[in-house]
């Protein structure tokens, strides 16, 4: 029986956890335990259940699946628990609006998943060769733009393939995206395996369906497979793909397992024919009707009063919205680094109810949270509120607002320590409002290694870890892509622009901004990087880039945010993002 469903929790929000996926996973952890199950076999096990290793011995990362990017207030409370009891006292937001958790005793897994479970949350098909979480615009439902709010749709996908008869066993990962509430692409779905953009046609509501995106060392852009379909196909495309994937992807060479390399291999219209092919097949099962449910109705929240602080203009101007009620205001909360403290925890489930009438909050895909319904008169207590949590940092969505993976901090792949990247940036960004204010929209995302978990392929600047050697020295660098992007209908992928030491990317990116400050007109910065010639960015960051023994320093052989020698491990992966 579920942990939670309709009959105990009325018109509150369904949970997703299984006690039977609970009991399952504490049974094969104790076989693995006593040497009952061959550590391969409890490898693929862990991984489909959410658990993979890092690069410590007996440290294991547990991801939290969380569908649409929803969270509840209660769910937040289990969360700081799970963060206090079992990991490092905080939890860190994906860019797949999941949260996980570094530094789980292997030993301790199994508490930490019951204690998520007993809230809601599952970490079922987090990780592995599985449908991955499905996401969703943090703003559906709440957006003045949206033609319709898409998340119910993408919660009937989710609830009908979470624990389907392939969902666990797939060539590779699988990924969906529900998107366009925005009036334009907010999630990335060109970039997914499937990607559905809200549409609305002769007043029905429906989705642009492109198949086959990804990121990694081979960008792909989706292809169109429908301009338009009926909302209600949704789930009827998303299983039909997903037979055709377990059909046809490669289980020999993992590198090749992607669903963008089957689309290359059968070529467009085979691929396509294939999966109309498996939809046809799946209405003569009977087809698969949608269930859609309602969210929870929402409760009027009080007027609380509080005095103005400082800096509450600032956050109004990055961080607010409006909603489709002209009474209601979004706040996006900017959470550096990704990152939340068990006090930051427990402290926004007590703003979710107080502020929200919704009662919950939404992750993103760029590490932040969204606060939904919130009155206009209480948004002055709002910004007080997180700010005794140091979470009123205004910049939401802008340059200093740095995204990134967690790098070699705890990542078996990577490379280099991204984190401390993203802080630096951030902080020098932040401490040059001038420099800042001129490349306010500019997006800047960094990545560890080549996979691309913090979807650097994708941004006006992105950032991926390397290493050179310098007098048989290792010396941590960025690969530096320019011109990425999405919010069209397909995402334009960053070309190299330049190799640099990692302690003078900060400086590169300075440089850059203050070009366009010269020469941009008005146009957003991130158009003007992409045409921009790579004559011109090689000569502005050619002394940059150049680095000998005679000129690097000792701060060159140390990676940001470390105190020792930077050193390249890699480690065998098991489940990039």
């Amino acid at each position: 029986m579920p942990l939670l469903d309709s009959r105990t929790l009325g018109s509150a929000r369904l949970g997703f956890s299984d006690e039977k996926d609970v009991d399952t996973f504490i049974g094969k952890l104790g076989e693995f335990e006593r040497g009952e199950l061959a550590p391969e076999a409890w490898k693929a096990f862990r991984l489909v259940n959410g658990v993979y290793s890092q690069r410590q011995e007996d440290a294991m990362m547990v991801r939290v699946k969380i569908p649409q990017g929803i969270l509840t207030a209660p769910q937040l409370r289990a969360l700081a628990e799970v963060a206090f009891r079992y990991s490092t006292g905080k939890g860190h937001l994906t860019t797949r609006q999941n949260l996980q958790f570094h530094f789980v005793k292997l030993a301790d897994t199994d508490d930490a998943v019951r204690a998520l479970a007993k809230a809601g949350l599952t970490t079922r098909e987090a990780c592995g060769n599985s449908v991955r979480n499905v996401t969703s615009c943090p703003f559906a439902g709440a957006s003045a733009l949206e033609p319709f709010d898409a998340t119910p749709w993408a919660e009937a996908v989710t609830r009908h393939l979470l624990r389907g008869e392939l969902s666990s066993s797939l060539p590779r990962k699988f990924k969906i995206a529900f998107g366009g509430c925005c009036g334009f692409d907010c999630v990335g779905a060109s970039f997914n395996d499937v990607g559905f953009l809200a549409r609305v046609r002769d007043g029905q509501p429906g989705f642009r369906v492109t198949l086959g995106g990804g990121l990694s060392t081979l960008r792909r852009a989706g292809i169109l497979a429908w301009e338009f379909v009926q909302a209600g196909e949704a789930l009827e495309i998303c299983e039909a793909v997903v037979r055709v994937f377990n059909r046809t992807g490669d289980r020999k060479r993992r590198h090749k397992a992607r669903l963008k390399f089957v689309v290359d291999k059968l070529g467009h219209e085979a691929f396509l024919a294939l999966v109309q092919k498996e939809r046809e097949a799946l209405r003569k099962e009977g087809g698969r009707p949608m269930k859609l449910l309602a969210a929870p109705p929402r409760k009027p929240a009080p007027i609380l009063a509080r005095s103005e602080r400082p800096g509450l203009a600032e956050f109004v101007r990055t961080n607010v919205r409006a909603t489709s009620e002209s009474r209601y205001l979004t706040a996006t909360v900017r959470v550096p680094l990704g990152d939340l403290s068990t006090a930051q925890l427990r402290g926004l489930a007590t703003i979710a109810e107080e502020h929200s009438e919704e009662r919950e909050l939404r992750t993103t895909i760029d590490q932040n949270l969204v606060l939904r319904f919130v009155r206009r008169e209480s948004l002055a207590a709002l910004h007080a509120a997180l700010e005794d949590l140091s979470l009123a940092r205004p910049g939401a969505g802008t340059a200093s607002d740095v995204a990134s993976c967690p790098g070699a901090a705890s990542c078996r792949l990577a490379v280099t320590a991204s984190r401390g990247m993203a802080d630096s940036i951030s902080r020098a960004l932040d401490a040059q409002p001038a420099l800042a204010r001129a490349a306010e929209t500019l997006s800047i995302k960094i990545s560890g290694c080549p996979n691309g978990c913090g979807q650097h392929y994708v941004a006006g600047i992105g950032l991926q870890g390397s290493v050179r050697k310098v007098a048989g020295r290792a010396v941590p660098q960025y690969h530096l892509y320019l011109g990425g992007g999405f919010g069209s209908t397909e995402a334009a992928f960053g070309r190299l622009a330049a190799k640099l030491p990692a302690r003078r990317v900060p400086l590169a990116i300075a440089r850059l901004v203050e070009l366009y400050g010269r020469e941009g007109n008005g146009e957003p910065i991130e158009q003007y990087l992409a045409r921009l010639a790579p004559p011109r960015v090689e000569a502005l960051l050619a002394d940059l880039e150049a680095m000998s023994a005679s000129d690097a320093t000792p701060d060159d052989f140390v990676d940001l945010g470390e105190s020792k020698a930077f050193e390249v491990e890699l480690l065998e992966g098991e489940c990039a993002s």
